[in-house]
């Protein structure tokens, strides 16, 4: 047998294993989501009248068996859009319910060491994670849903020429439009963005969750969008579960610069600057032909002279950008964490979660907390944004 014969059939002997702690993980996973809810909200010492408890037994049960099912037909191949509002809410809301019911817990136990009995010291808690859950939701939902206000930063970027210093860049990113109808807000930010006299608007990806052909009402006010200079788009990883080469050729048909791995170059006042943009992270194992980050290709032509903004997805990409010279790196992904405190675990995975920081003596990136939002239709101490960054010289 050859070596890459070897390499070849590996894969297929460690699949069953691999499936089976995939699924253990999950099934894990989900009896500690939705158990310590149960736990705090029903069991636990409440005492509650035997109707209220089998009630409640039955509605956690019931949640649990059903949302992998909901989330597999929703975010599955087919893109069901019913069952994956319900997925998703139900994510959103058990995810706060976790939250909470922890906290519930220590609650609990500040009230035995005030000397509160039993079931009072439960009941307490239990009113307590359900009322401050209920507001958070309902604050979330209106957070989530109204068009994102203006977020202004200043950059200065030493090697931009003096004929581009104010230049005015509008970022948008993680709009992703799916399941739940949003042309309205779709119109809303572009009648927000139209307002900031922009020269250069940039989307970096997560467009959407699901195909063109079912999110091509929403995604259609991008092209009404206004720009002195360049409108500009790169893939992020939820294109790839969406048909990323179709966002691709439908973004140019809307008028936009699909940046695939190339870039252009803006001129004012006799001073340049090169706009590039690379694939998402995830674009090589998608199976897409011809997608995979490709910083060279990406910068291939242009004139080491200039100062370099690159459109990249995730802001963990940084580390191509300080190796190519780049200046400026915008991108999202992050959501800001989207619905505290999911945002330490996205920090395990990225950089940096929001905002302008530093990478390297030249290189500068923002994240953006995102346009839209994915999935649980909520936003939690994690406020959406449009981002008005104007570029500076030194």
């Amino acid at each position: 047998m050859s070596v890459g014969e070897a390499v070849e059939t590996e894969p297929r002997r460690r699949r069953p294993g691999r499936a089976i702690r995939f699924a253990l993980t999950i099934t894990g996973v989900l009896l500690l989501l939705f158990g310590v809810p149960w736990w705090t909200l029903v069991g636990a010492g409440n005492d509650w009248p035997t109707g209220v408890f089998v009630t409640g037994t039955i509605v956690f049960a019931v949640a649990l068996v059903s949302f992998p099912v909901l989330m597999f037909l929703g975010h599955g191949p087919r893109h069901r859009d019913g069952p994956s509002v319900v997925a998703d809410t139900t994510l959103g809301v058990i995810w706060v319910l976790f939250v909470w019911s922890i906290i519930g817990q220590l609650l609990v136990l500040v009230l035995t060491i005030a000397g509160v009995d039993a079931p009072a010291r439960s009941r307490v808690a239990t009113a307590a994670v359900l009322v401050i859950s209920l507001v958070l939701l309902g604050w979330g939902t209106v957070e989530a849903r109204r068009v994102p206000r203006v977020r202004r930063v200043e950059v200065v970027l030493p090697r931009l020429g003096a004929g581009l210093d104010g230049l005015r860049l509008v970022l948008l990113t993680d709009t992703h439009y799916g399941p739940i109808e949003r042309s309205r807000w779709s119109r809303g930010v572009t009648e927000v963005v139209n307002t900031l006299d922009a020269d250069v608007v940039a989307h970096t990806g997560d467009i959407a969750d699901g195909e063109v052909a079912q999110r091509r009402s929403q995604a259609a006010p991008l092209a009404d969008i206004r720009a002195s200079m360049a409108r500009v788009y790169v893939t992020g990883n939820h294109e790839y579960f969406s048909g990323a080469q179709r966002w691709v050729e439908h973004m140019a048909a809307l008028g936009w610069e699909a940046l695939h791995n190339r870039h252009v170059v803006v001129t004012r006042g006799g001073d340049s600057l090169v706009i590039a943009g690379v694939d998402d992270r995830t674009a090589a194992g998608s199976g897409v032909p011809g997608h995979h980050t490709d910083h060279e290709a990406a910068l291939s032509g242009a004139d080491p002279a200039l100062p370099v903004l690159l459109l990249a997805h995730q802001p963990q990409q940084i580390q191509g950008a300080v190796a190519h010279g780049v200046d400026l790196q915008i991108s999202g992904h992050t959501h800001g964490g989207q619905m505290w405190p999911f945002h330490y675990l996205v920090r395990l995975d990225q950089p940096v979660l929001q905002g302008l920081s530093r990478h390297s003596e030249r290189t500068q990136l923002y994240t953006s907390r995102g346009t839209g939002f994915w999935g649980p239709p909520f936003r939690i101490f994690a406020p959406s944004e449009i981002t008005l960054l104007t570029l500076r010289s030194a």
